[in-house]
């Protein structure tokens, strides 16, 4: 028999105080048991792409090739588990305590055992009811990707395990707050804006299927894309308000965290060709239940529901609304559901910000093009992943991957000239291209468009910035993270803003946002030569010495490239590259 060695994530999952249940309610719990891995776990399981290798009595093992996958599918399943729990009496509760580690393993036919198995079953034997324990390499892949925060146990000495192992607690319902989701006040609870405002949280997936998540993803994304077109509503991005799916947080924490009074979450389930989808808008202060609602309709009418959906909330809101989204014009995203489908399986990886997902995120958009090619949407995503990569990951393809930008941005235009993101992925290849008027006036449109869209107003700041009117570009970027707090480019929004600081003169505030970006985001090069412009100003030579052999450490001698400005950044006016040398020579380092 083959016997292979690889490295996985590997979950262990056992009921607390089972022997205590079989005892007194042996029939109900047996019972309960399959039914609870019949309808909660295994669906769980799938949805997070994880494989149960096997039961033993009351304990599951579960296999994955993603750590992230495996920690979601834990948090989910505690969640799940504790709503379950809500209607029995203490005696009764199934409670299920869940280690993971990430380690080698033997696969021996359809089996797995080895030392990374050995861990993950003490890790769960200390683990607490309804807890998770993970290893610190799990913590360590996890933190600042998932929003899940840890409780270090420190080091610790398991049975027949020869060396002590450093363990952490995933703590219940916190969030681990990204470290640039409020730039002012981190941490503080988000003021509510002057007008009625929602996040929309990602409709959970209740089908079998995993494939079906980007497909409940999909549905929340719309509608979150349709309300925010609306003036009279202040809706927080999809990034921000998809960072607490797959984890158990209050409704009031939500409206606490993301500074909004209302909530919309809701549940998707997809069979053959049909689909339910549900829907509640809850008020975030009170708990309160505003509206809800059921649908059990054909899959080809998903379009419909959605817009029925919109306008239900829309008018739950705010009744001014009604007549309004009563005589709104329907707007189907494509006219091709596997289109559609396809885009918002791009999205997913495309929100993730890593050179490997960019890339998938393309060829997903690829495929919704080639299926509809009017679907303007999925045209203006594609003209982003050309961007992100020159700005985020390969800066050397920055010759090729801006035409391709203008190219498919300007289509998306053309094919639907009312989508704010064609406008906005338009206005940052121009401003890329030195075409810095033309790159104002399309952030405007897309401001215009949809007043709730953070990449329109992240758009209007850079091209304020990048066209000499660098202090009136600190407010888009503000508004672009409030609408969107806990968004993955926020660190470029803040690279954005510390520039606009320095080239206002206002080295001290420059300082201080760079500083951050660079706390947070040690990887992102284009804010340490901004730091070490604005150190040199304010006669901090040693400080900016030091970032700079930070930089060259960490990224080899390619880094005095950056420093260099080479003539082919067409963003960069030759007043603002000659301010930024300035600040280089006066911490003697050009």
């Amino acid at each position: 028999m083959p016997i292979n060695r690889r490295l996985a994530a590997v979950l262990i999952a056992d009921v607390a105080g089972y022997s205590r249940l079989i005892g007194a309610y042996e029939e109900q719990t047996l019972g309960r048991l399959g039914a609870i891995r019949s309808e909660v776990i295994e669906p769980t399981i799938a949805a997070n792409h994880g494989r149960l290798v096997k039961t033993k009595g009351d304990g599951l093992l579960i296999e994955f090739t993603s750590v992230m996958d495996a920690v979601r599918c834990a948090i989910a399943v505690q969640r799940l588990m504790a709503e379950y729990n809500d209607r029995l009496s203490p005696p009764e509760r199934i409670e299920y305590r869940i280690g993971i580690n990430l380690g080698e393993i033997v696969i021996d036919d359809d089996d797995i055992y080895g030392e990374g198995v050995n861990i993950a079953a003490r890790l769960e034997a200390l683990a607490e009811r309804g807890g998770i324990c993970v290893s610190a390499r799990v913590q360590e892949e996890v933190d600042g990707r998932l929003n899940v925060a840890f409780e270090d146990m420190g080091e610790q000495t398991l049975k027949n395990i020869a060396r002590p192992v450093h363990v952490y607690r995933v703590v219940p319902g916190a969030a681990a707050r990204p470290h640039a989701a409020s730039p002012t006040h981190p941490g503080a609870a988000l003021p509510l804006p002057d007008k009625p405002s929602i996040a929309v949280l990602a409709f959970t997936n209740m089908s079998t299927d995993a494939e079906q998540e980007f497909f409940a993803d999909g549905i929340s994304e719309d509608i979150i894309t349709e309300l925010s077109r609306s003036r009279s509503l202040f809706v927080i991005a999809r990034n921000s308000s998809f960072v607490y799916k797959g984890r158990p947080t209050a409704i009031r924490d939500v409206g606490r965290e993301l500074g909004v009074r209302y909530v919309l979450e809701g549940s998707v389930r997809k069979a053959r060709n049909r689909v339910r989808v549900t829907a509640q808008l809850i008020e975030a202060t009170t708990g309160g239940h505003v509206w809800a609602e059921r649908y059990d309709r054909e899959l080809a009418d998903i379009f419909s529901v959605q817009d029925e959906i919109t306008a239900s909330v829309s008018s739950a809101i705010q009744p001014a609304l009604e007549r309004s989204e009563r005589e709104r014009a329907v707007r189907k995203p494509a006219d091709d559901l596997d289109a559609w489908e396809s885009y918002h399986r791009g999205m997913w990886h495309f929100s993730r910000i890593e050179a490997g997902d960019n890339e998938t995120a393309r060829d997903f958009f690829r495929r919704s093009i080639e299926l509809d090619p009017q679907f303007a949407r999925a045209v203006a995503a594609l003209a982003l992943t050309f961007l992100n990569e020159i700005t985020l990951f390969r800066p050397q393809q920055r010759a090729v991957n801006i035409p391709l930008a203008l190219e498919s941005a300007s289509h998306a235009v053309a094919i639907d000239a009312t989508d704010a993101m064609g406008h906005a992925a338009l206005a940052r290849a121009l401003w890329m291209s030195g075409r810095h008027a033309e790159s104002l006036v399309r952030a405007a449109t897309a401001v215009q468009l949809e007043p709730n869209s953070p990449a329109a107003h992240g758009a209007l700041g850079g091209a304020r910035l990048w066209s000499g009117r660098p202090a009136e570009a600190i407010e888009p970027l503000q508004s672009a993270m409030r609408l969107s707090p806990f968004d993955p480019l926020t660190s470029l929004w803040l690279h954005f803003m510390a520039r606009a600081h320095y080239w206002s003169g206002n080295y001290g505030a420059s300082i201080a946002v760079a500083t951050q970006v660079l706390q947070s985001v040690p990887n992102f090069r284009q804010p340490y030569n901004t730091l070490i412009a604005a150190l040199g100003q304010v006669g901090r030579v040693d400080d900016a010495q030091a970032v700079m052999a930070d930089g060259l450490a960490r990224f080899g001698d390619a880094f005095r490239a950056l420093m260099e400005l080479p003539a082919d950044l067409r963003e960069l006016r030759s007043e603002d590259r000659d301010h930024l040398i300035d600040g280089f020579r006066k911490a003697n380092l050009a």
